[in-house]
């Protein structure tokens, strides 16, 4: 229900739908989501804990042990071809089980540790975890015959790491768009806001590296300029801890009483954003596309965002960037769009519109498919002999 999940289930749905056969190997969840003509081959559940946490943990630990052998089961019952990995644990699942059974594998690169996996703290002292991670951009895309890089900025960093050019390409993510196009602001604007105080969103984890501390300090600002303001944070589950955190922030800025903490299920996510009137991306920097901000261009909102973590846009045409990183400028982005409203309208229209141009999952699915393409030629030419039906693949 947010990020990668999302992007696996709308990947795999638009390759099903173009005639391949695909298999999801993932964790086990207590709630399934409903995804057409993709089989789903979950590992078993361990202990009583059914919700998985962004994140590392001891848990996740043993899962990722769990897929090694639930992935060779599906490979060899299935009669995979590729497998398309997902992230630094999959990518690394997927190499074990790659090597083991000769198949390629390819590894969809979304980020890099080095941006996330200090902020959890779970690894300590710090510095280890700043070390582990450097080791896991290092050595992942190492196990993988092909990389896919989310953006130029990823593709850049592996070459800057050693890895060779012919094994990398860039291929964007994508964004349903056709979801956004029905949302229903009346079902969630009368619950958190009257119809002329002035909604501003935000979609997501609520993990550390997402930058909340500097959506909270920014909103004090804006709260400043505008009383009436309200601030939405969604998530599709909220760790209480971080809940709890975020709380006491609001309420230590003066600001408890207009900042709301929701959680929403997939199908509602569209019905939230059609209710706001600013979307907002506070995380720093990152390394790929947030998954939350092809969801804001699709839904057609005016975005505001750091610099770092929306490439993809231009300021000032798809959306309002701010750089540096700061809760001043973010405040300010967000401030500028609420007393230009004809302005925001038009971000908005210009976002959704690219999304149409460049980010609709069925061209990307296209380039996707020239990749697998590429990789079946040089089977083909290296003696391996190839499954009959044309497009298998397994996505982690």
């Amino acid at each position: 229900n947010h990020g990668t999940p999302a992007a696996i289930r709308e990947m795999s749905q638009e390759l099903a739908r173009r005639g391949h056969t695909v298999h999801v190997v993932t964790y086990p969840l207590s709630d399934d989501i409903p995804i057409s003509g993709v089989a789903i081959d979950r590992v078993c559940q361990i202990g009583f804990n059914r919700v998985i946490n962004v994140g590392p943990s001891y848990q996740r630990l043993i899962f990722d042990f769990l897929l090694i052998f639930k992935l060779m089961q599906v490979v060899r019952r299935h009669q995979i071809d590729i497998i398309h990995a997902h992230n630094h644990e999959a990518a690394l699942v997927a190499g074990i089980v790659g090597r083991l059974s000769g198949l390629p594998v390819i590894y969809n690169a979304i980020n890099t540790m080095i941006g996330e996996l200090p902020s959890f703290g779970f690894i300590r002292p710090r510095a280890l975890a700043v070390g582990l991670a450097k080791l896991l951009d290092y050595a992942t895309p190492r196990v993988a015959d092909t990389v896919i890089a989310d953006t130029a900025e990823l593709h850049r960093f592996l070459l800057n790491i050693g890895v060779a050019p012919e094994r990398v390409t860039t291929i964007n993510s994508g964004v349903c768009p056709e979801m956004f196009a029905s949302g229903d602001a009346s079902k969630v604007r009368g619950r958190f806001a009257c119809a002329n105080e002035p909604l501003i969103i935000y979609t997501g984890t609520f993990d550390e590296f997402q930058g909340l501390d500097y959506l909270l300090a920014a909103f004090r600002i804006v709260h400043q300029h505008d009383p009436s303001a309200k601030l939405l944070l969604v998530g599709s589950t909220i760790n209480p801890t971080h809940r709890s955190k975020y709380a006491r922030m609001a309420k230590k800025l003066g600001v408890a009483s207009r900042v709301t903490m929701i959680s929403c299920a997939l199908e509602e996510l569209p019905d939230f954003l059609a209710a706001a009137d600013i979307a907002v991306v506070p995380r720093p920097e990152s390394a790929g596309i947030p998954t939350k901000l092809l969801n804001y261009m699709a839904a057609g909102k005016a975005i505001v965002s750091f610099e770092k973590s929306a490439t993809i846009l231009e300021n000032g045409k798809t959306g309002r960037l701010v750089a540096p990183a700061t809760a001043e400028g973010l405040a300010e982005g967000i401030v500028g769009l609420l007393a230009d409203r004809n302005l925001a309208l038009e971000l908005g229209r210009n976002a959704r519109s690219l999304v149409f141009r460049r980010f609709d999952w069925r061209s990307i699915v296209e380039q996707i498919e020239g990749v697998y393409d590429k990789i079946r030629a040089e089977q083909v030419a290296n003696g391996h002999r190839l499954h009959r039906r044309p497009g298998r693949a397994t996505a982690l």
